[in-house]
């Protein structure tokens, strides 16, 4: 009874002496829990944890080990017969043991070998095909991901401010220096601003369940915060751009890889109009002459049939020509799809200067001045609520546009073929 007592109070020193560490670690736990989530951590977990990477990754994988299967010798081939009246006769057994191995064309393996080789390349940069149009899809998320706590925040604040204008009507009502008609005003938009809240909300379920699908978690798994969107910085000039396109874009090197595979399986169809050659070696008891037991031979395939060689040839120089010119009208459509993106990043960046630098200013002034006016006698009550109306809904533009913007950058990062973003944020959006 005394050991037990002695090791509990041991175990309750031990806990007091290691509270202070427990308590900093489960505080630190919960500090990294609440740290915003920002767009490249989410493309770092969406690519580590997508199941269809561990697909395409498999996918290559099984097109790799075809190289040594395809490009390997067949296994040799062992015969036996046997005289079956010779057994316990006063005659010699008679049996014939012959292994025979098939040895294809000087370099017909080679050129299998190159062409499953190729092949599994392109397969390989399909894993980082995937990875790139995950990463675009992540990045668009995470945008819609701001965006609708961004105009939650907002649409609670109209809220909170409508309700107090209602509070304020209800009063100038009372006491006879308003009429009715406010408080009915209020009451409108506070219901129109209240099925907003359940829209918003319905919109933030739905797209935090297409990034969880994205992570491989359940649909309804809470996700952290979004970090705040920075101001885009100057982009670099449009051909570095499509040139740096046709450096990174995993497509065109995945059409490169095709190409070499369709020339290499053109030139193994020209090979098979070789014969392949089959080595034999046996031994044969059936003869009465012991000279001729052991026999050595050589046999190979007559192509005779050219009308199918040729037929062969014709489509593999044929699927050639085909990668060729898929590469040529990828590259076009490439430089189009980087110029067309760049654009529209460039157009959302106007778009964006507009409502930010010049409309907002004007709604906030607008709103000002019609309170101003409104506690002084002056306005009317219809108009300070379109007034603060406007403005809010200003501020709603510009965070929807500093998303479109965010969306068309993801939008060029994927045509150029880059993972890391291309233009270094200027500055944290906090002015709203």
């Amino acid at each position: 009874m005394n050991r037990k007592y002695h090791s509990t109070w041991l175990i309750l020193l031990f806990l007091s002496l290691n509270q202070p560490s427990l308590l900093i670690a489960s505080e630190s736990s919960l500090h990294q829990a609440e740290l915003p989530l920002s767009a490249q951590t989410l493309v770092t977990k969406v690519l580590s944890a997508n199941p269809q990477i561990e697909i395409a990754q498999a996918t290559w994988q099984a097109s790799n080990a075809r190289i040594d299967q395809i490009s390997s010798f067949e296994d040799p081939r062992l015969n036996y017969t046997m005289a079956p009246m010779t057994i316990g006769g006063q005659s010699n057994y008679g049996q014939r043991i012959e292994i025979s191995q098939k040895l294809p064309w000087l370099g017909k393996l080679d050129l299998r070998h190159a062409t499953a080789s190729h092949k599994a390349e392109a397969e390989q940069h399909k894993i980082a095909i995937l990875q790139l149009q995950l990463s675009g899809i992540a990045k668009a998320l995470f945008s819609d991901w701001y965006f609708v706590h961004q105009a939650t925040a907002i649409n609670k604040t109209q809220l909170t401010l409508l309700t107090e204008f209602r509070a304020i009507s209800m009063n100038r009502y009372s006491t006879g220096e308003a009429s009715k008609q406010e408080t009915l005003q209020a009451d409108v938009e506070i219901a129109l601003l209240e099925h907003q809240t359940i829209r918003l909300k319905r919109e933030r379920r739905t797209i935090r369940a297409h990034i969880n699908t994205l992570l491989n978690q359940s649909p309804d798994k809470p996700l952290a915060k979004p970090a705040d969107l920075k101001t885009i910085g100057t982009l670099p000039e449009i051909k570095l751009l499509q040139e740096q396109a046709l450096q990174s874009r995993p497509e065109l090197k995945a059409l490169n890889a095709t190409i070499k595979a369709a020339k290499s399986n053109a030139e193994l169809a020209l090979k098979n109009n070789y014969p392949d050659i089959n080595l034999k070696a046996g031994y044969n008891s059936l003869w009465d002459n012991s000279d001729k037991h052991f026999t050595i031979g050589i046999g190979f395939n007559l192509p005779l049939y050219q009308g199918k060689h040729r037929a062969e040839e014709s489509e593999a120089l044929a699927l050639n020509k085909q990668a060729e010119w898929t590469r040529v009208d990828f590259i076009a459509q490439l430089k189009e799809e980087v110029q067309v993106a760049y654009d529209r990043v460039h157009e959302s960046q106007h778009i964006l200067g507009l409502y930010k630098d010049k409309l907002l200013p004007l709604a906030k002034e607008s709103a000002q001045t019609a309170q101003s006016n409104y506690q002084a006698g002056k306005g009317d009550f219809l108009t300070l609520i379109n007034s603060e109306k406007n403005h809010l809904q200003t501020e709603l533009q510009v965070e929807q546009a500093l998303t479109n913007t965010y969306k068309r950058l993801a939008e060029l990062e994927s045509a150029v073929g880059s993972f890391a973003p291309l233009s270094a944020p200027l500055q944290t959006n906090n002015a709203l």
